[in-house]
């Protein structure tokens, strides 16, 4: 038996942070964490970890000090200062995307990864997009076994993406607007509540467009990278990115072309994985809701294009947060 690790998490507070923690004290690896807060109101809380009593620490040299793996999942800036403290240490995990241009940063998402595959020994390891890594556990699947010609997907993005100031400005809008009251825009910068954006307003602190990016760039890593060749790999997809009133949980629609269409039993049976729940058509197909805390994906509602003869379309959910974290902890359990 390995012996037991400390690891340290920055960003215990966001969603990520709590997400992490709950899947380190149910997933029966042998880590204790050590919490950490960028808020100094925070440092010196007594709190629980896995049903123990827990102290938050601040953000310093110090508590990042001989922790074999660190994982970061609060801000930006706590990112980068964490980075700036480790320095050339191994073992430091990117869930916030702010390492992206980091010279040592390297997309990681061990679902789809090959069995043999490995980062450099130096690498900051950043998790890749939840939705790609999404994308990514089915469209290679169904490339390897009935080629591809080309897809098209439509991804609606939870509030959550955003973080807790995501989550609670959707919340207060829809208070606001069921009360006829102002509505905040902080986050968005535009009505989300009953509705859906395909861009956020001007003054929104980031753009839709710039997660839509984000995703493509790491689907198109993650292609790659499991493709045993260029002509294995199946084809990028056709992207477009939607805000959705909705807290949590990715939903994606995908319209998949085959060269030869091998009917909607034969999809559904080759995407059967452990870590894809295949919904047949004779179940209810997934919804965000009903995969809130579950492990992988879930596949449904696989439907033959009526007009489109070598073309079908497929419904895939994911917990974000779950899906992000499960990757991560992959990612530390290398470390081990």
């Amino acid at each position: 038996m390995a012996k037991t690790q400390t690891w340290a998490l920055v960003g215990s507070e966001t969603l990520l942070g709590r997400e992490l923690r709950d899947l380190i004290a149910v997933g029966h690896i042998p880590v204790d964490l050590k919490l950490i807060s960028e808020d100094p109101e925070r440092t010196g809380l007594l709190t629980q970890q896995g049903g123990e009593p827990a102290l938050v620490l601040g953000l310093d040299e110090t508590t990042l000090r001989d922790a074999p793996v660190v994982l970061l999942a609060g801000s930006a800036e706590s990112t980068l200062r964490a980075l700036e403290l480790r320095a050339e240490a191994p073992g430091t995990i990117d869930l916030t995307h702010a390492a992206e241009d980091h010279l040592r940063s390297f997309i990681r998402a061990p679902f789809v990864e090959p069995p043999a595959f490995r980062a450099p020994d130096a690498a900051v390891h950043l998790i890749a997009h939840p939705a790609a890594i999404a994308i990514a556990m089915a469209l290679p699947r169904l490339h390897a076994a009935f080629p591809l010609r080309r897809s098209v997907i439509h991804i609606f993005e939870p509030a959550s993406e955003r973080g807790i100031p995501g989550v609670e400005e959707l919340q207060q809008q829809a208070v606001g607007l069921l009360s006829f009251k102002t509505m905040p825009k902080k986050v968005f910068d535009a009505q989300l509540s009953f509705n859906m954006l395909a861009q956020y307003g001007e003054g929104a602190p980031v753009t839709l467009e710039s997660a839509e990016l984000r995703i493509e760039r790491h689907l198109a890593t993650l292609l790659s990278r499991g493709a045993g060749s260029i002509a294995a790999q199946a084809p990028m997809p056709s992207l477009r990115l939607i805000q959705a009133p909705v807290f949590h949980g990715y939903s994606i629609s995908l319209w998949v072309e085959f060269e030869e269409n091998p009917g909607a039993e034969a999809v559904e049976s080759i995407l059967a994985d452990p870590r894809i729940d295949v919904r047949r058509s004779e179940l209810e197909p997934p919804s965000a809701v009903a995969v809130a805390g579950q492990d992988g994906v879930a596949v449904g509602a696989v439907a033959m294009d009526r007009n489109d003869p070598q073309a079908c379309w497929l419904w895939l959910v994911a917990d974000n947060l779950r899906l992000a974290a499960e990757n991560a902890v992959a990612v530390g359990s290398q470390f081990l």
